[in-house]
């Protein structure tokens, strides 16, 4: 099974997010702004963050970019400093080019100024490997 982890970061939590991810599933994390090129990947993590409440537009722009049927399955994995919001349009774009979607997402403790400060953390570093390799053993 092909794996993939892409991300893109504003403020280097995603990016943190998805090198620990790559790492422990010995993957290079690609960053969007890179425009990187997915051809015949299975499970595809997408790891971004919330800022002002929803997902940056070069994200979006990135993933409109996709050829249908490069990637089959999606899994979000979101910085969010309320944890309250999700990568709900990033969604939106991915099923709209046939990709299937997880339904579970990861939403990880953000930082922004002095809200939330410290993370990511390495628990929530941990929790986020967790999480995908519970997705692996899932396929």
């Amino acid at each position: 099974m092909k794996t993939q982890v892409i991300y893109f970061t504003k403020t280097g939590h995603s990016r943190k997010i998805a090198k620990r991810i790559g790492k422990e599933l010995e993957l290079e994390a690609l960053d969007v702004k890179e425009s990187p090129k997915l051809k015949n990947v299975d499970l595809l993590f997408v790891v971004g963050g919330i800022y002002g409440g929803k997902s940056d537009p070069k994200l979006l722009n990135y993933l409109d970019t996709l050829e249908g049927g490069s990637v089959k399955k999606a899994v979000l994995m979101t910085s969010c400093t309320s944890m309250k919001n999700q990568q709900d349009e990033v969604r939106k774009r991915l099923e709209g080019k046939g990709i299937e979607v997880s339904n579970d997402e990861f939403i990880c403790k953000g930082s922004f100024l002095i809200f939330g400060w410290g993370h990511p953390n390495k628990e929530d570093l941990e929790n986020a490997v967790k999480f995908a390799k519970g997705h692996l053993e899932d396929r």
